[in-house]
């Protein structure tokens, strides 16, 4: 059964295995774990994030293009909800219609994108997906009367997922039993389905096409492999799960602006969560996406317990000063690209097996 789930792709190593349980359970258990509103906002965030990351290194670590539209995608299916809610409703047909009208949204501006760009050399496409995603972030922000320009769409959501929804009077363990609560583990369900489905597409002889094309273009070309036809899937796949990512976004925030899930600065996050949890594996996603996160959001804090320990020497308290977390983000960016080149994955896989690595 565990073989079929993961689609036959192990971790491999004993330590992958540990980390890759202790997200597992640490954001099935993070809302009575981890108390509080910031803990469970940041355990969101990766839940969103894991599918949004995973969901570029289909395109990136398995078939080697790399493209800087893919937060455009993520910001359809925000605003695809965000729009169709603000419309019809906290209603769960909302829902369904803003979803399934940012997932036809997104197949075909990523089939016109691939059909179009994919021919070019990747320099040239990687710059196609760029000014086609800065193009997009502008119409979001100058179309106010439909996306709600700079100031974004605040709406509400079914009952059932409304945090004045309230299951028990009771709090269990400390936790109110609410729509909250049932929210988050609705995005937990997803993300972790979502997951599986990549991990059977990556594991599947479609996958191994994507990997030869990765490896070499021309001579996957030459056996037959028509590799336009498989770039623009691996590009339609990857924007519909992106989609699907930005969609969790909005339903737990219930609110989505340009800056929210359109900027520049997410897909640098991703960019950054991929190299970090290493290409072309799907558990770097989840692996990366945790680590990032759980140091963005609580740097500050523990720089700010460091600088009032350290109050007795000015000069250590002042460079351990919360101010200065994007520099300490940046020092620990740059300390896991040197110590894990290929990836926290690709490091612990090769640890485990060195002969392979070897070769």
């Amino acid at each position: 059964m565990l073989t079929r789930l993961l689609s036959n792709d192990f971790p491999r190593s004993r330590v992958l295995a540990v980390l890759l349980l202790a997200v597992l359970l640490g954001l099935a258990f993070a809302p009575f774990v981890f108390p509080g509103v910031k803990a469970l906002n940041v355990a969101a965030k990766v839940l969103v994030f894991v599918v949004l990351v995973a969901s570029f290194d289909l395109l990136l670590g398995y078939t080697g293009i790399v493209s800087f539209a893919h937060t455009m995608f993520f910001g359809i299916g925000a605003y695809g909800v965000a729009i169709a809610s603000t419309s019809m409703g906290p209603t769960w047909s909302a829902l369904g219609v803003g979803l399934l009208v940012s997932l036809a949204v997104s197949f075909l501006l990523a089939l016109t994108i691939g059909l179009f760009s994919l021919r070019v050399r990747a320099i040239f496409f990687a710059m196609i997906t760029l000014a086609v995603a800065t193009a997009f972030l502008t119409l979001a922000s100058q179309l106010s009367d439909f996306t709600g320009g700079d100031d974004g769409l605040t709406f509400k959501v079914p009952a059932l997922l409304s945090p004045a929804f309230e299951f028990a009077e009771e709090p269990f363990l400390g936790v109110s039993l609410d729509g909250r609560l049932l929210c988050y583990y609705l995005l937990f369900v997803v993300a972790l389905v979502l997951v599986l489905a990549l991990l059977r597409i990556v594991n599947s002889p479609f996958g191994r096409v994507l990997q030869a094309i990765r490896e070499n273009e021309f001579r996957a070309e030459a056996i037959g492999y028509r590799v336009v036809v498989y770039r623009t899937t691996s590009s339609i796949l990857s924007a519909l799960f992106a989609t699907l990512a930005g969609a969790m976004l909005a339903l737990w925030l219930r609110y989505n602006g340009p800056d929210t899930s359109l900027s520049f600065e997410i897909m640098l996050d991703v960019l950054l969560i991929v190299v970090i949890g290493g290409m072309g594996t799907i558990y770097g996603a989840a692996i990366g996406s945790a680590l990032f996160l759980v140091a963005q959001s609580y740097l500050q804090d523990l720089l700010k317990f460091g600088s009032e320990a350290a109050a007795g020497l000015p000069w250590m308290a002042a460079l351990l000063s919360p101010d200065r977390w994007l520099l300490w983000l940046g020092v620990l960016y740059v300390l896991s690209v040197y110590y894990f080149p290929t990836g926290v994955v690709g490091r612990l896989r090769a640890a485990a097996n060195p002969k392979a690595a070897s070769h």
